[in-house]
């Protein structure tokens, strides 16, 4: 008994259709919960324990969709904070947002041309620790905590590799950067990344790999600077790693639970830039 021959065509769609779905199927999801609400603000607010903010220059956020808004972390107790060159490119007065409509005044302290740029205020939150940069391998995790489209929100990402970023700032310039393909992010959260800029991408044990600087949603990509960067950026201020600083463990499991602590904590806090 002889089966006919099917046609060459139908061969050929059989084939990719099978390719496709292999490779739907072996996509990451790994998404985290939605941020819970931001405590309440006014007068039937808890009030909390004292805050290290407390002797320092508190003002008025600006309304939500001010432009210039982005995320920082700590990276030193004292009021060392590091968010990404263009969040407050052409600003003249940032703020580090304290939770209740409340802003802390910033100062741009960096001595760095990088795309990691260094702020201080009076007071600060406890630091968070660095990533020893001879550890970066292709496939790894990384977790980026912050403020996507002006929110609390985290995305999980995996390592492509290094590559060469043209970036347009009174010109055009080119910068080293890690390439990651993201894998998660905060469920219910969608579209653009924008407010995610200046994020720490943080590793498995909670430490700092580079600052989180570009998007490219259509490929599903994130760009941050490389470590060697991060460090430049700190040492042109004198700063090194933060002793004593501590992570906490990290995974695809947990990692919206991390990014809260951390938002509540203020190691990870929005900046916005004041209007006069």
């Amino acid at each position: 008994m002889h089966f006919p021959r099917l046609p060459d065509w139908l061969v050929y769609l059989a084939v990719v259709v099978a390719l496709a779905v292999a490779a739907l199927g072996r996509q990451e999801h790994a998404n985290a919960p939605p941020a819970p609400p931001p405590y309440p603000a006014g007068p039937a607010s808890v009030l909390g324990p004292a805050s290290p903010f407390d002797a320092a220059e508190i003002v008025q956020a600006p309304p939500a969709g001010t432009p210039h808004v982005g995320t920082a972390f700590s990276v030193g107790d004292g009021g060392d904070w590091v968010t990404a060159r263009h969040v407050i490119a052409g600003c003249s007065r940032p703020a580090i947002l304290v939770g209740g409509g409340r802003g802390v005044v910033a100062q741009m302290t960096s001595a760095s041309k990088g795309e990691a740029i260094i702020l201080t205020t009076r007071g600060g939150a406890p630091a968070l620790p660095l990533s020893p940069s001879s550890r970066l391998r292709r496939g790894m995790r990384a977790f980026h905590p912050g403020f996507p489209g002006d929110q609390p929100g985290e995305v999980a990402s995996r390592l492509i590799g290094r590559e060469n970023l043209v970036v347009m700032d009174r010109g055009l310039r080119t910068v080293p950067v890690l390439v990651w393909a993201q894998v998660g992010r905060t469920s219910g959260q969608h579209g653009s990344l924008a407010g995610l800029s200046g994020a720490p991408a943080l590793d498995s044990a909670g430490r700092v790999i580079g600052v989180t600087i570009a998007q490219a949603p259509r490929r599903g990509r994130i760009y941050t600077t490389t470590p060697e960067a991060l460090r430049s950026a700190l040492a042109a201020r004198e700063l090194g790693p933060a002793q004593g600083a501590s992570g906490e463990a990290i995974s695809t499991d947990n990692y919206g639970q991390v990014a809260d602590d951390l938002r509540r904590d203020l190691r990870v806090a929005q900046v916005v830039c004041l209007t006069d």
